[in-house]
């Protein structure tokens, strides 16, 4: 699948060999799995999956936890969840994201049984294994497909994301996302939205802002150094120049790939799939770039929505996508209140005038 963050690199004759090396493992894995008989899907081979990595906060509501975890200790925390290992955890901000990824796999395994071109979800976390049980017993009890955990005691599982090949890291903890992000893998920050909200259970529906997270904070770096009239005439003079890739990009390349595996099966009005740009620009003085650069990446979205400056948690609710991507804080916060799932991506320049309000 697409690369990881705004930098995709060329694998060197190392990483070849270590390719090689690890399709051999799963052949060998998949001849001992292939005598074995089970309903369940075998989850893809990590090369040809979108691996989408969540932690257990992210998926699961762990307040009560956290804070047992932060006024009592590990040990007291530790026990708490033994304790309770057969109370089924309520969901998480990215509980119903996750759902929906289940479902886009439901469709693509019912049209294309043998093709692993679809979503592996990890739950990746740094829980201990003591804690494992309660984890596996309500995502059992919810019925979700994830077979792939990775629990690190305490240590930051950022490391593994690398190892599992991940194309989205979901997290609730932003010291980890921000960790994850310079190490180019595209991640953000869940936060609950403040109002319940009913999800699509049979359209996975994505929303992406556009500068500093499909894009490169090139052109948001002029607005918030030399003002709005600059930014505009920066970017009319530019609109035939495709602004450089950020970091979700490669996301909404993986969405897209499989948006065409149902086109291609004549189900384009009756995708899984649905993704938006919700974006703060205006379209007559500045859309046109952006646009054009989709183009040129041979990448399309479905709905395309310029807000010239209008807060974007009305769009959202009209919307009501499963997530919502922005780089900006004040755009999450007031998604949050009107009742989005939010995701903030610490990239560019917005996160040097956020720390410092």
């Amino acid at each position: 699948m697409s690369g990881c963050g705004p930098e995709a690199t060329q694998p060197s004759d190392g990483a070849e060999v270590g390719l090689q090396e690890a399709e051999q493992d799963w052949a060998a894995a998949k001849a001992f799995y292939d005598n074995l008989a089970s309903k369940r899907p075998r989850p893809p081979k990590p090369q040809h999956a979108i691996t989408v990595a969540v932690s257990s906060r992210a998926l699961f509501d762990l307040v009560e936890e956290r804070r047992i975890y932060q006024e009592h200790g590990l040990e007291k925390y530790v026990e708490y969840q033994q304790d309770n290992e057969n109370v089924t955890l309520k969901p998480g901000p990215a509980f119903y994201f996750v759902k929906a990824l289940e479902h886009v796999n439901a469709r693509l395994l019912e049209l294309y049984p043998d093709d692993e071109e679809r979503f592996d979800i990890v739950l990746m976390t740094n829980n201990h294994a003591q804690v494992g049980v309660r984890l596996i017993n309500s995502i059992n009890h919810y019925g979700l497909t994830i077979e792939r955990f990775c629990m690190t005691g305490g240590k930051s599982p950022v490391g593994y994301l690398t190892a599992y090949l991940t194309n989205l890291y979901l997290s609730a903890d932003s010291e980890k996302v921000q960790e994850a992000i310079e190490a180019g893998i595209a991640s953000a920050t869940m936060f609950t939205a403040n109002k319940d909200v009913a999800y699509s259970d049979t359209q996975l529906r994505v929303a992406f802002d556009g500068d500093a997270v499909l894009f490169s904070d090139e052109s948001e770096q002029i607005v918030k150094e030399q003002g709005l009239d600059r930014f505009f005439e920066h970017e009319q003079l530019n609109e035939n120049k495709p602004l450089a890739q950020g970091p979700l990009k490669g996301f909404l390349e993986d969405l897209g790939k499989l948006q065409k595996k149902f086109y291609a099966k004549n189900e384009r009005l009756n995708c899984p799939i649905r993704t938006f740009l919700v974006t703060a620009r205006s379209a007559a003085s500045s859309g046109a770039r952006v646009l054009k650069t989709l183009r040129s990446w041979g990448l399309e979205v479905d709905e395309a929505l310029f807000l010239a400056g209008a807060p974007k948690g009305p769009i959202l609710v009209k919307i009501r996508p499963h997530i919502f991507f922005d780089d900006q804080m004040f755009h999450i916060e007031g998604a949050q209140k009107l009742g989005t799932i939010a995701a903030h991506v610490p990239y560019g320049i917005a996160q040097k005038y956020h720390k410092s309000t």
